[in-house]
């Protein structure tokens, strides 16, 4: 039986990251008897954001009241995360990017069948080598890594194209009820909200499958 998990997730959601790979985690403890095809849709958390990003000290600052507050918060999320074994490289980030034309590219990678690349080399550019992914040649050859068209990938960014699916995945999300992300739909039924540890998402699975 093949499983389908729709994703609502931001490419500077630490919380979205861990999610896939606990996510990742529980597809595998499942095994090939039951494929899942799992599908990004885009939620940005700064809609608002200017197109050149903001300082991330400035953005953390003003979203969490001071830079220790947003410290403390940093250390407590990496203590809980440990097992992941993923790297954040939160003292190396400069910039809080905006993320609209990162969304359009994983919504191009969708067509061409390798979003789930295109996602990850999205996260690790992020968070692990601490780019700036609204910098178009930044974000370009981060895609382009990940399996994307070059020719393609700047033919979209000099467009619009894309840019009315983020507008109707911003009006399903309101409809459901998303404030937050990661917010995951198994089988287009079970919903289930934030990270959740991998045997969650199996159990969640195993309840989809019997419900077939």
């Amino acid at each position: 039986m093949m499983l389908t998990v729709d994703i609502f997730s931001d490419v500077i959601c630490p919380w979205c990251y861990v999610g896939k790979r606990r996510l990742e985690k529980a597809i595998a403890t499942l095994g090939p008897a039951h494929p899942v095809q799992v599908r990004w849709l885009p939620f940005q958390l700064n809609p608002e954001m200017p197109q050149e990003g903001m300082g991330r000290i400035e953005y953390r600052t003003r979203k969490f009241g001071s830079l220790e507050r947003s410290q403390a918060l940093e250390a407590t999320f990496l203590s809980a995360t440990a097992a992941e074994r993923l790297q954040f490289a939160f003292d190396r980030i400069e910039r809080t990017p905006n993320t609209r034309d990162a969304h359009r590219l994983i919504w191009l990678a969708e067509q061409q069948a390798i979003q789930d690349a295109v996602v990850e080399g999205l996260f690790r550019a992020y968070f692990t080598e601490a780019l700036d992914i609204s910098a178009r040649d930044i974000l370009i050859d981060v895609v382009v890594e990940a399996g994307l068209d070059r020719t393609r990938t700047e033919d979209l960014l000099n467009g619009d194209e894309g840019l009315d699916f983020l507008q109707d995945a911003g009006i399903k999300a309101r409809q459901i009820g998303i404030s937050g992300v990661p917010f995951f739909i198994i089988n287009r039924e079970i919903r289930l909200s934030g990270a959740q540890p991998p045997e969650t998402f199996l159990a969640a699975f195993q309840h989809a499958i019997a419900s077939a």
